[in-house]
């Protein structure tokens, strides 16, 4: 351990040698309870809580969940709000976000929309149930009616009844590499989307807006893959072996080295899957007698990972300080339920930037709670790192802070950096420790060595070590791009959400019947959208969500900003109460280029 700092719960009970030779060891004996923590810790700070009691209340002191909006996630009259007005010294810069809420009628129809659906699912169910419609859907085996059934009827109504119309917006097949522009393969039904047929034909240059491709890394040149295909011909596809065997190549002790090197913390542990980091690294850590507080809008991999746990779950609104401060509260003076005894540990789960809101973590104000408190924080930056940063280094650098605020940082390597798999950074004991009792690193296959050198080379691009600044040209201009992109939509009068730095776009489409009109109409352009809607977000809020790339040229996004203006008019999408610019001319500079 580090003189001076906060004891880590995850390793201080024991060391790792300590580990090895008692042989298994429960997960709630093995890391030290949170009560040991917290007197350890309050004995350093003059306001910390020992034994369940709270420290009386200063003003002006480091957490302002006070001064957070009171209603999250909408605000009155059409209005968006700017989080960060009111923070004080909190943010080191504007951290601007917009919620606008849509007109009523926006909602009643979209209720009518679905209301309206289920009457004709419910009438199709019957005239499949007397025979009048053939039904196409999973049923079971006539020998098998007294069973109990493996498919749930009931469960699968929305899928069959409503996705099913819809169904050809996703999982289209893509035959190219995802960059910008794309080619698919054209496919049609004749059975109302239940099965698809390929005609042979293949749509050329189809606008990419969908892909994770930030920082524009997943490319073909040869120049810029030499090295990954040197790779290839030394160690082949795959290692065929877990770490702990035969699969622990010179290739992955290099890209740890170089991702706790790019984070700036003392070490790293790398997964071959990036769901798999989530929800098999979060119950090494926690377990029985410990508490996670989690955002209500985190990625069901950090759900299943804390379901998998065994730990009490307690979820806090969105980005809601407030809201997190009560559970946190509330956890300190009451403990556990029946027993009162104090959480072993507390763990705040929380993203970097949000997949399907477009917004940012609350990262300086969740840090402040969590030393206040005592606790501990998990932050995934599956879609920040890389993307956001003045260097891309994620939301840790956004807002200028130490990484070792964060007691567990991981990422993946499935979007900016144009590859796959995850890692877990921080210390170098909370490093070792998951070494030896993470599934994933354990019983995974490790990472392909070529897919390693990808890795690689997007951070020394990032880095500078290539002798070149094209890493940071790209993360100026994926930043360039995210503001104008936000700029002209919001002109043009659509609801989008999110930061006003986030990549993530999300246009808000509300009435189910425009999902896939919105898609279809834009693939006839030539453009590729990913469209949203229930249960993935909330029922009254489908949507349309793009991503931002450093590879899209001005002339590519006024293209698909061209479309979508025509489309919202045609749709009747433009839901904003803000008023049209009267100065286009602002958006006529010239296009920030990429240099080698």
């Amino acid at each position: 351990m580090l003189k001076g700092s906060c004891l880590h719960p995850f390793l201080a009970a024991r060391s790792l040698a300590s580990f090895l030779s008692r042989g298994t060891v429960r997960r709630s004996r093995a890391l030290l309870p949170l009560r040991a923590a917290f007197g350890a810790m309050a004995a350093k700070t003059p306001n910390g809580l020992a034994n369940g009691h709270l420290p009386p209340r200063h003003n002006g002191g480091p957490c302002l969940a006070r001064d957070a909006p009171r209603k999250n996630g909408f605000v009155a009259k059409g209005q968006s709000k700017e989080n960060g007005v009111a923070n004080g010294a909190v943010y080191k810069r504007p951290f601007n976000e917009s919620f606008e809420q849509a007109p009523m009628y926006v909602a009643v129809f979209t209720f009518v929309g679905f209301g309206v659906g289920t009457l004709f699912g419910y009438l199709r169910d019957f005239l499949r149930a007397c025979g009048l419609q053939k039904c196409v859907g999973t049923i079971e085996r006539e020998e098998q009616k007294d069973f109990v059934p493996l498919y749930q009827d009931f469960e699968n109504f929305y899928t069959r009844n409503l996705y099913m119309r819809i169904r050809d917006n996703w999982n289209r097949p893509i035959c190219s590499v995802p960059g910008p522009k794309f080619d698919l393969m054209e496919r049609v039904s004749d059975d109302y989307n239940w099965t698809f047929r390929f005609t042979g034909r293949t749509i050329k240059n189809v606008i990419n807006m969908g892909s994770y491709n930030y920082l524009g890394f997943a490319e073909i040149e040869p120049n810029a893959i030499k090295n990954v295909k040197k790779e290839l011909d030394k160690y082949g596809t795959g290692t065929c072996s877990t770490r702990q065997e035969m699969g622990n190549l010179d290739k992955h002790v290099e890209l740890e080295k170089m991702v706790a090197q790019f984070l700036g913390v003392e070490a790293s542990l790398t997964f071959g899957m990036g769901f798999a980091t989530n929800a098999m690294n979060i119950p090494a850590l926690v377990g029985k007698g410990c508490l996670i507080l989690s955002d209500e809008l985190n990625h069901s991999s950090l759900i299943l990972g804390a379901r998998l746990s065994g730990a009490t779950i307690r979820v806090f609104k969105h980005n809601n300080i407030q809201s997190l401060e009560k559970l946190l509260k509330d956890a300190v003076i009451h403990g556990q339920p029946r027993s009162r005894r104090a959480w072993k540990k507390i763990l705040i789960l929380v993203e970097g930037i949000y997949s399907m809101e477009g917004s940012i973590v609350r990262l300086p104000e969740i840090v402040a709670l969590k030393r206040k408190y005592k606790a501990y924080l998990y932050l995934d930056e599956a879609h920040s790192i890389g993307a956001i940063g003045p260097t891309g280094k994620g939301v840790v650098e956004y807002f200028g802070m130490d990484p070792n605020d964060v007691d567990v940082l991981m990422g993946t390597f499935t979007k900016s950096f144009g590859a796959v798999g995850g890692y877990i950074a921080g210390k170098k004991e909370l490093v070792d420790y998951l070494r030896v009792h993470s599934h994933s690193a354990v019983y995974g296959a490790s990472m392909s060595p070529p897919v390693a050198e990808q890795i690689i080379r997007v951070m020394k691009s990032l880095m500078g070590l290539d002798g070149t600044t094209q890493g940071l040209q790209r993360v100026r201009q994926l930043s360039e791009n995210t503001r104008y992109f936000r700029r002209r939509l919001h002109e043009l009068g659509f609801i989008i959400y999110g930061n006003e730095d986030s990549p993530v776009v999300p246009l808000l489409l509300y009435i189910p019947g425009k999902i896939g009109a919105f898609a279809r109409r834009l693939l006839a352009k030539n453009i590729g959208v990913v469209v949203v809607g229930f249960p993935a977000t909330p029922i009254t809020e489908s949507r349309a969500r793009f991503c931002v790339s450093a590879a899209h040229t001005r002339e590519i996004l006024d293209t698909v900003l061209n479309a979508l203006d025509e489309m919202g008019d045609f749709l009747q999408l433009k839901y904003s109460r803000h008023s049209r610019s009267s100065r286009p001319e602002l958006y006529d500079e010239t296009s920030f280029e990429l240099e080698d």
